[in-house]
């Protein structure tokens, strides 16, 4: 069992920053053998992938709308993973969602931010990027 709880969203003015966090939870689990996701869904769209990591930590990949401005990170000793947004736009506006998949055979593998690939997720954080 893993639970995943988001929180640091709110509202941020255009070229402003933004740090959102990932804490997980449970029992019966080691967060360094699963890989996390970063989501989002604006009112009106389909829910899109922003970045992952792999299990190990030596690999992430994102989408291209957020190269450059976003990074993502974990800290397995504390259970928690991050999404660093620098420079936002008013097209980042929407709820944010961490998600983890078990990945202890070939930790090194690259990681995919396909939503069907997850299957844990928090309940999302709002990020409004607005003047």
């Amino acid at each position: 069992q893993l639970l995943l709880v988001e929180s640091g969203g709110g509202l941020v003015q255009p070229g402003g920053s933004l740090r959102l966090s990932c804490l997980a939870s449970g029992s019966g689990f080691t967060l360094d053998y699963f890989a996390i996701g970063w989501f989002r869904q604006a009112p009106g769209k389909e829910r899109e992938g922003v970045s992952c990591i792999n299990s190990s930590g030596g690999s992430t990949n994102y989408a291209d709308s957020v190269k450059g401005r976003f990074t993502i990170s974990r800290d397995n000793a504390k259970n928690t993973i991050y999404l660093q947004m620098n420079s936002l736009k008013p097209e980042d506006t929407a709820v944010y969602y961490c998600a983890a998949v078990g990945q202890r055979i070939n930790r090194r593998a690259m990681c995919v931010i396909n939503d069907h690939w997850y299957d844990y997720w928090g309940q999302g954080t709002q990020v409004t990027v607005s003047s």
